[in-house]
């Protein structure tokens, strides 16, 4: 039989860096060209069933990235098992935005989160204000997942929450609804989906 597991998942980062349009390609595969801003937060699930059958399901916490929303953030980050800061390519002061989530994360989130960096909106590359070189780098620093995706086209959307799922600790009893799922005594460790799809002689992430 199968093993279900049960995670919490929170998407953080600046307004208009695509954190809802994300968060729409990976659970219906859709895209709108216009999407009102978040109020406060919306909530989704989606599985993903990795190659040994187990299988994952996000609870997923799309909150507002605007500033007269950040005092309700640690509602929707504490207890997450795992989180997306999202920073716009075309923005270099979104990335800054971001490593200011990434800090607070790590400061009063659960000490186990696994956190994922991922760089939108990869369709606009020819407006890049970030450098892949940047953003990888900060990653490996802070033992970040990192990747690019475009929301817009797909690119990269699955594979990053994928690799968020493989991540995750897979080895507890699959918990009851509402039950935390952690990590304790795991380290974290920086995964450049490019470079390891590279590394296996697959295309790159391009996410």
């Amino acid at each position: 039989m199968s093993k279900q597991f049960q995670f919490k998942l929170v998407l953080l980062g600046e307004s208009a860096v695509g954190k809802s349009s994300l968060v729409l390609r990976f659970v219906k595969d859709q895209f709108d060209d216009y999407r009102e801003s978040t109020i406060g937060a919306a909530f989704l699930t989606q599985t993903v069933t990795l190659e040994d059958q187990t299988t994952v399901k996000f609870e997923i916490w799309d909150t507002a990235g605007q500033e007269r929303y950040k005092s309700l953030a640690p509602m929707y980050y504490r207890n997450a098992n795992c989180a997306v800061v999202v920073y716009d390519i075309t923005q270099a002061a979104s990335l800054e935005k971001a490593k200011t989530w990434i800090r607070e994360l790590q400061r009063q989130a659960d000490p186990s989160i696994v956190i994922a960096l991922c760089g939108n909106k990869l369709d606009l590359s020819a407006r890049r204000q970030v450098t892949e070189e940047e953003a990888s780098k900060y990653a490996e620093e802070e033992g970040l997942l990192w990747s690019e995706t475009s929301a817009k086209t797909g690119d990269g959307v699955n594979a990053i929450f994928n690799a968020i799922a493989k991540k995750l600790p897979l080895t507890a009893p699959p918990p009851a609804r509402g039950a935390r799922v952690t990590a304790s005594g795991t380290t974290r460790q920086s995964v450049d989906l490019n470079r390891q799809a590279a590394a296996q002689g697959g295309e790159a992430c391009n996410c």
